[in-house]
């Protein structure tokens, strides 16, 4: 009998949810998703450290005031680990702008476009990039742009509500990162009385409902189940278009001899209950309006905004140190 994560792979595209490249040849996952607060944990182990000293150097020949230098090193760092992780994986690798730009279109775009312009400069093809957006309205819009005018890819993240999911597909985004355990999160903080269990998981749900839609419309954006908490989450979505998963839960799959049976389909979406078709991306009231009455999307996206952004704070404070 193969393994859990072998049956998984039948089905589903895994992706590596982590910045600890030295870990993920192990289980073989086509893509890489990093974020600031990977790549933080992965830079306070000395193994790393390196990478930093790499970074700095980068920043110092460029030149420029220490803000401009702290942000050079930063973004070369960022791309220092995509380099190590594509050298592992044969798909694409995630990197995230910072989530301080959430809320502005233009500089998201700008950011998007250095990063890409960086992994150009050493010799990585803006193919086995995605660049990774939080899914605000702002965020969504400099995607659609990204992608229909310069060709960048991208990987739209904190993605918790319909709404959100609806306008990524809209604009054409190449990704969208559902997730899955954060919502659970939510539901057991809030509503602790409910029961959550396997198919009830209120995560499970909102990503087969967006993976229903998304094939009854025909959209060719990717959806990409994210942020898990236990394998049960992982296999309940057997079947989505790609799954990211972080080392520990792939570790326990690819132990595991338990049978992984397809849960989602292409077929079965289409032959599911239609879903009303929505419209957001040119509606920015209507998308702001379900956003802010969905109040666990409201409170997950934000509160992922706050964290990102203060763990990109602290890896700045890291770097700062050696410049």
């Amino acid at each position: 009998m193969s393994s859990s994560l072998e049956q998984l792979k039948k089905y589903t595209k895994v992706v590596s949810d982590s910045g600890d490249f030295e870990s993920i040849d192990a289980y073989k996952p086509l893509d890489a998703t990093t974020n600031p607060s990977l790549i933080l944990a992965a830079v306070k182990e000395e193994k790393y450290a390196r990478l930093i000293d790499t970074a700095v150097q980068y920043a110092k020949e460029k030149g420029g005031d220490k803000e401009t230098q702290l942000e050079n090193a930063t973004d070369r760092l960022l791309v220092l680990f995509g380099q190590e992780i594509l050298k592992i994986i044969p798909g694409r690798v995630s990197t995230e702008v910072d989530a301080h730009l959430s809320f502005d279109t233009q500089a998201t775009i700008e950011k998007a476009k250095s990063l890409i312009a960086l992994y150009e400069s050493q010799g990585v093809n803006k193919e086995r990039v995605l660049i990774k957006i939080a899914s605000t309205y702002e965020g969504i819009k400099a995607a659609a742009e990204l992608e229909s005018k310069y060709g960048i890819h991208c990987n739209l993240t904190l993605l918790f509500g319909f709404c959100q999911a609806v306008a990524c597909a809209e604009a054409k985004v190449t990704l969208i990162s559902p997730f899955v355990g954060r919502i659970l999160d939510w539901y057991k903080k809030n509503k602790p009385e409910g029961n959550y269990d396997g198919a009830n998981d209120p995560g499970v749900k909102s990503v087969k409902h967006i993976y229903t839609y998304y094939k009854q419309q025909g959209y060719d954006t990717i959806v990409m189940g994210a942020s898990f908490r236990n394998t049960s989450e992982i296999e309940e979505l057997a079947g989505c278009d790609f799954l990211t998963i972080s080392p520990g839960l792939l570790e326990k799959l690819k132990e595991s001899d338990k049978t992984i049976e397809p849960k989602l389909s292409v077929e079965s979406a289409k032959a599911a209950e239609k879903i009303p078709k929505a419209n957001y991306l040119d509606h920015e009231q209507a998308f702001r309006l379900a956003l802010l009455n969905d109040e666990m999307a409201f409170d997950k996206l934000h509160e992922g905004i706050r964290k990102f952004a203060a763990d990109a704070v602290t890896l700045k404070g890291l770097i700062e140190k050696k410049l």
